[in-house]
């Protein structure tokens, strides 16, 4: 070997071995970073995200008279303040139970339509063929960038005309057509997906559209209409505007309830801490039971 040849040569170790060095330090931090230190901070993360939550529980389990004269915070000193009355006011309180029972009849048939629908559509878009399939999908994409807004006068006069408007059933019906959009380019994208050499072997033994549909397409788009279930529910649940317009007055939903109670008593805090965390501890738990799923619709189609 030359003394040039040997330079070289002591030159690559030296590089390789600072390639080592870095890469060690490198994977040390990204140990560390995965390890304690980074569950600690996400943890923290939660807790801090949390807060309000715990904060509105802890506030409907006080009194009038203790939440008007400290925080929520003040429980931790004088846990004695803990009490359920504020929970039997509520159940006492018609306008507040009548309301959750008008928001479920809203929430669950928005959310079974937009569900069905956009996965019979879904599947039509994506694996059958029909004039004018592709312009008809790209009508639907351009649908969803329509805000809710625009379409509350003319709707609002289209349903006064046809004699659904402040009824449940017209706000199920604003709900379902503005969330079929949505749903309709999430499934089609998610069945596109499905390998055809699938559905052609299920056509071969004898499977029609249907069959095809019910057996295979929706036990393989199981996660994606869970998530898509969660997304259309949360949004039903909390929405104040169009049920602010379109619900029926006498009987309107937990959003609008709360907001009326705030806007007649407005020191009503022992019905509207309870009534608040009731309304969003139902969503909450719809999520949490359905996590799994929602998890798995999200991250279909990220890993081949």
């Amino acid at each position: 070997m030359t003394t040039t040849e040997a330079v070289q040569a002591k030159k690559v170790s030296r590089a390789g071995s600072a390639a080592k060095t870095e890469q060690s330090l490198g994977a040390r931090i990204a140990a560390r970073a995965g390890g304690g230190a980074m569950r600690v901070f996400l943890i923290l993360v939660g807790l801090f995200w949390l807060m309000p939550t715990i904060g509105l529980l802890l506030s409907s389990l006080r009194g009038p008279e203790d939440i008007a004269a400290s925080g929520w915070w003040k429980i931790f000193t004088a846990p004695s303040e803990l009490t359920f009355d504020n929970y039997q006011r509520l159940l006492d309180n018609s306008t507040i139970t009548d309301s959750l029972f008008s928001t479920v009849m809203i929430t669950v048939p928005s959310t079974f339509l937009v569900v069905v629908i956009g996965s019979l559509a879904g599947y039509a878009f994506a694996w059958m063929e029909f004039p004018g399939r592709d312009w008809w999908f790209l009508v639907v994409v351009g649908l969803l960038v329509v805000p809710v807004q625009v379409a509350l006068i003319p709707v609002s006069e289209l349903f006064g005309t046809i004699g659904i408007f402040e009824t449940t059933f017209g706000v199920v019906m604003f709900h379902t057509a503005f969330g079929l959009p949505f749903a309709i380019f999430l499934l089609r994208n998610f069945f596109a997906e499905i390998p055809r050499e699938l559905l052609e072997a299920a056509r071969l033994d004898g499977a029609g559209e249907i069959r095809l549909f019910t057996r295979v397409v929706m036990p393989l788009g199981g996660p994606a209409i869970a998530s898509l279930g969660i997304f259309q529910f949360l949004w039903v649940w909390n929405d104040m505007l169009v049920a602010l317009i379109f619900a029926d007055s006498e009987s309107p939903p937990i959003t609008v309830a709360l907001q009326q109670q705030v806007r007649q008593f407005g020191n009503n805090i022992d019905v509207l801490a309870p009534g608040a965390f009731v309304s969003m501890v139902i969503p909450l738990a719809v999520f949490f039971a359905f996590q799994r799923q929602f998890v798995s619709g999200v991250m279909a189609g990220a890993v081949k």
